[in-house]
C-alpha cells in the first residue's frame, strides 16, 4: 500500500515557494504566506496554476529553480493542441519518476528482465516531447535490462523496414506510439505481407483514449494478447508520464466496457475513460469540479496544476470493493490509487445539447464489418444541412485502396448511431429520433482537407 505522500508533497511546495521566483510572486499576488501552509487542508486551498495565470504571465527562467534556465539540460515542446506550443525545460533527474512508470510496464508486465527486447520508438522525434522523452527513459532502463532501442520516429516506411530486419534477433518487439499511428503501422505491415506473429509484438500507447474493441482488434491483427500486451500511459508535456495501465486496471476496464450502467455509476458517464494507476509519491492527483489537478517536480515545478482533462481519482480499496459489489473479482495488482482520464471536454461536439465524444464513435468504426476498410481516423462536426437542420457529421478516412460505396457509408452511419444510442444517454434523449442517424462522408486516406499526412490528427471541428 502506498505510504502517506503528504510530507513529501509539503516539502516540494515549500522548496518551490523558496526557490522558484515566479511561484513566489504568484503566491504573493494571492496573499499567501508559504509558511502558513502546514497541512493538507492548507495545501488544498492553494490557488490552481494554469497556463493562463502562470505560464503566460511569467518568463520561462522565472518558472525554473533559482530563476535559471541553464540548470535544465533539455527543453521539450508541447503539442500545442490548445493553442500556442509551450516550452518545458527538464533535467535528467526529472525523468526518474517517468522511468519508473516505463519499468512497471516493461518489466512487471512484458517481462523485459528475462526477454531480449527491441524497443521501437514511433513517437515523432524532434523538439516535440514524445519521442526524445521516451528514448531518454528507455536509455536509463537499457543500462540494466536486455533492452535495445531504435527510434525511427513516425516514419512508417522506416518502422516497417527495421522491424522485420531486426525483430528476429529478439524475443519480443515493443512499439511505442500514438494509437492511430500504430494501427496504421500494423495495417500497412499486413498489406505488405508482414507476419506480425513472428515478433511477439507489444504496444505502449499514449495521447488518446482507446476502446476495448480497439485493443481486441490489435490483438487479432498483431497476434498479441489484448489484455496482457497492450499498455497505455497517461503523459503530458508538462510533467512527463503521470500514470500507466496495469494488468489490474485493464481487467477492471474490460469488465466495465460492456456495462455502461456500472460505468456511469463509477465514472459519472457512460463513456469509458482510460483507467490507470499512479504513485502519489511522484505525481499527486486531485479532482476539482470533475477535472484533474496534479503536483509534480520537474524543470518547471508544478503545484496544483490544472490539466483541464476531465477525470478523477479513485482509492485502491474503493475500486476493488466496487468491482466485488458488482460480482467481479479483479484479482491481484499494485495497491496504488487509480486515476481515470476522459480527455478534455472541448473535444466534444454538441448536437441538440448532447455532447458527442470521439471515444464512442471510435467503437462504431471498430466493428468487424467496418474495421477492415477504415483507418480509424475521423472528424466530428455539428453540421447544418441545406434546410439549416443540425446533424452530427462524421467524416471517416478510408484505408488505402478501399473504395467509397453507398453501402459502406450506410454501414458506418448505422454503426455509429447504434453505439451512440447505446452508450450516450444524452444523444438518445436530446436528439430527435429522426436525427439519430449521422451524416457520414468517406474520404480517401491522406485527404488533405481532413486527414493531412504528418499532422497531429484532431477528431473534432
Amino acid at each position: 500500500m502506498a505510504s502517506d505522500p503528504f510530507p513529501d508533497l509539503l516539502a516540494l511546495f515549500q522548496r518551490t515557494a523558496a526557490t522558484v521566483p515566479a511561484y513566489r510572486k504568484f503566491l504573493d499576488e494571492h496573499g499567501i504566506d508559504a509558511g502558513d501552509v502546514v497541512d493538507a487542508a492548507g495545501f488544498a486551498r492553494l490557488p490552481l496554476v494554469t497556463k493562463d495565470n502562470y505560464h503566460r504571465r511569467y518568463g520561462l527562467p522565472q518558472r525554473c529553480r533559482g530563476g535559471d534556465l541553464t540548470g535544465c539540460d533539455l527543453i521539450a515542446v508541447s503539442s500545442g493542441s490548445t493553442g500556442t506550443p509551450t516550452f518545458w525545460p527538464r533535467s535528467a533527474a526529472d525523468e526518474a519518476a517517468a522511468t519508473a512508470r516505463f519499468r512497471q510496464v516493461l518489466v512487471d508486465r512484458f517481462g523485459v528482465a528475462e526477454r531480449g527486447t527491441l524497443a521501437v520508438v514511433c513517437f515523432p522525434l524532434g523538439t516535440w516531447v514524445g519521442g526524445l522523452y521516451t528514448v531518454d527513459c528507455l536509455r536509463g532502463l537499457a543500462a540494466e535490462l536486455p533492452l535495445t532501442i531504435i527510434a525511427p520516429g513516425n516514419n512508417k516506411a522506416e518502422i516497417l523496414r527495421v522491424v522485420p530486419e531486426l525483430g528476429e534477433f529478439f524475443d519480443q518487439v515493443v512499439l511505442f506510439g500514438y494509437p492511430p499511428f500504430l494501427k496504421d503501422v500494423i495495417d500497412s505491415g499486413l498489406r505488405a505481407g508482414l507476419d506480425w506473429s513472428r515478433y511477439e509484438v507489444k504496444l505502449v500507447l499514449a495521447g488518446e483514449v482507446i476502446s476495448e474493441q480497439w485493443r481486441d482488434l490489435m490483438g487479432v491483427r498483431a497476434a498479441l494478447d489484448p489484455e496482457r500486451d497492450v499498455a497505455a500511459l497517461y503523459g503530458t508535456a508538462d510533467a512527463g508520464v503521470l500514470g500507466n495501465e496495469t494488468p489490474l486496471s485493464v481487467r477492471i476496464r474490460r469488465f466495465l466496457a460492456d456495462r455502461p450502467v456500472a460505468a456511469r455509476e463509477l465514472f459519472g458517464s457512460e463513456r469509458l475513460p482510460t483507467l490507470l494507476q499512479y504513485d502519489p509519491a511522484d505525481r499527486y492527483f486531485e479532482t476539482v469540479d470533475g477535472t484533474l489537478v496534479f503536483t509534480a517536480d520537474s524543470g518547471v515545478p508544478l503545484i496544483r496544476y490544472h490539466l483541464a482533462d476531465d477525470g478523477g481519482v479513485i482509492p485502491f480499496e474503493r475500486l476493488r470493493d466496487f468491482c466485488r459489489a458488482h460480482g467481479f473479482e479483479p484479482g491481484e495488482g499494485p495497491e496504488l490509487p487509480f486515476v481515470y482520464v476522459f480527455g478534455r471536454s472541448f473535444h466534444a461536439v454538441s448536437v441538440f445539447g448532447a455532447n458527442v465524444f470521439p471515444e464512442t464513435v471510435t467503437i462504431g468504426l471498430e466493428r468487424p464489418a467496418i474495421s477492415d476498410w477504415v483507418t480509424g481516423k475521423f472528424v466530428l462536426e455539428a453540421w447544418e444541412d441545406a434546410d439549416r437542420d443540425v446533424l452530427l457529421r462524421v467524416t471517416v478516412e478510408l484505408a488505402p485502396d478501399a473504395s467509397n460505396t453507398a453501402e459502406r457509408t450506410r454501414l458506418v452511419a448505422e454503426s455509429v448511431r447504434d453505439e451512440l444510442l447505446r452508450r450516450n444517454s444524452e444523444y438518445a434523449n436530446y436528439v430527435p429520433a429522426e436525427r439519430h442517424l449521422p451524416h457520414v462522408e468517406l474520404r480517401p486516406a491522406g485527404d488533405p482537407d481532413y486527414f493531412p499526412v504528418g499532422v497531429k490528427h484532431r477528431y473534432t471541428r
